[in-house]
């Protein structure tokens, strides 16, 4: 059985002078929703109807407690207080599950590019929670992330 907490995700974000692959901390939910696409049809000579799987819109819906030292968070609110659109939008995420990690601290791993769509935000009564979707932006992108530091920040490297 893989444990949700083996499924890690980094977001790409600028620190410093350089572009960084960091853990997405704090975030309460960061579930993917497939969203198929079917083609369904019914044949004359079939009591049946067909359905066949034609593509994919996935989507990460996103609820975060706002921390303002959090470099991550910083990008989501952004995008939702300036209300700021099409490629303004976009951000890179890895997701690499630590269940495969080995000895050298390398594991399986995909890259997307997503959409940052916020929906909600100050809907908790005790923190300032953000709330939303990622949607898909790009093909993915396999490969493997290591880390030197425990999961906190890692480096991508494709298949």
């Amino acid at each position: 059985m893989i444990k949700r907490s083996e499924k890690l995700a980094f977001m790409q974000v600028k620190e410093g002078e350089e572009q960084v692959f960091k853990r997405m901390t704090g975030f309460t939910e960061l579930s993917v929703a497939k969203n198929p696409k079917e083609y369904s049809r019914k044949y004359i000579d079939e009591d049946m109807e067909r359905s066949a799987v034609v593509g994919y819109s996935p989507a990460i819906s996103y609820k975060f407690d706002a921390d303002p030292e959090n470099s991550v968070h910083q990008v989501f609110c952004n995008v939702a207080d300036r209300e700021l659109t099409g490629a303004d939008t976009e951000c890179c995420i890895v997701i690499a599950d630590i269940s495969t990690a080995d000895e050298n601290g390398s594991c399986k791993a995909i890259m997307r590019s997503f959409c940052i769509i916020p929906s909600k935000e100050g809907d908790d009564k005790d923190t300032y929670t953000c709330s939303g979707s990622l949607k898909v932006a790009g093909e993915k992108i396999f490969g493997t992330a290591e880390t030197s530091d425990n999961w906190q920040t890692i480096t991508f490297t494709e298949e």
